[in-house]
């Protein structure tokens, strides 16, 4: 079942992987997958600034962001919940990040001149996106706010999110909403039943 896209979780903007992560969205309203096909991947890499608007993003590629996204939501669903993360999700990491050369290619144009190029065969193009990707998850799994990462506390939402303020437990104000609503039932029924 597909629902309509959530507004960005806290952190999305500054960190693409969790931005990644994200595109699973479960809610009442049902599951959706915003990078389920080629079409939808290419779209959401673009709009991310992570794959050049000319360059199309085939089957494989998309396979290979998915087994990254699948590796991250692991790797951040351990780190909420204080478990030990599997090695395969750490090496799924490291080979995005190795995978890329570090350094860009040699280009020329009539308009730049000699430059530093980003553009590859599509191949390559993915070991760049993905390893930006990869690079942007350690940073925040790692990095002095590592201690933010949250779940989303409203079940049964699957986001994650940087918890702006301690006290915050969900990733948008529909989950919110949904907590406060469930919380304020549990009062009245609790408090009729007695």
């Amino acid at each position: 079942m597909r629902t309509a896209a959530l507004p960005p979780a806290p952190g999305e903007d500054q960190h693409p992987a969790l931005a990644l992560v994200n595109t699973v969205q479960t809610t009442p309203a049902g599951s959706a997958d915003l990078i389920a096909d080629p079409e939808l991947a290419g779209s959401w890499l673009t709009g991310h600034s992570l794959l050049p608007e000319d360059v199309g993003f085939g089957e494989p590629c998309t396979i290979r962001l998915h087994a990254l996204r699948q590796a991250l939501r692991t790797l951040l669903a351990c780190a909420t919940s204080a478990t030990p993360p599997p090695a395969e999700a750490i090496a799924a990491v490291n080979t995005a990040l190795t995978a890329a050369p570090t350094a860009g290619l040699l280009a020329w144009d009539p308009a730049q001149g000699l430059h530093r190029s980003a553009r590859h065969p599509l191949d390559q193009a993915t070991d760049h996106l993905l390893a930006r990707i990869a690079v942007d998850a350690v940073d925040l799994l790692t990095g002095p706010g590592a201690d933010k990462l949250a779940a989303c506390g409203a079940a049964p939402c699957s986001r994650f999110l940087v918890r702006t303020h301690g006290a915050r437990q969900w990733c948008s104000v529909r989950c919110g909403d949904r907590i406060r609503a469930a919380r304020a039932y549990a009062r009245r029924t609790h408090g009729s039943s007695t």
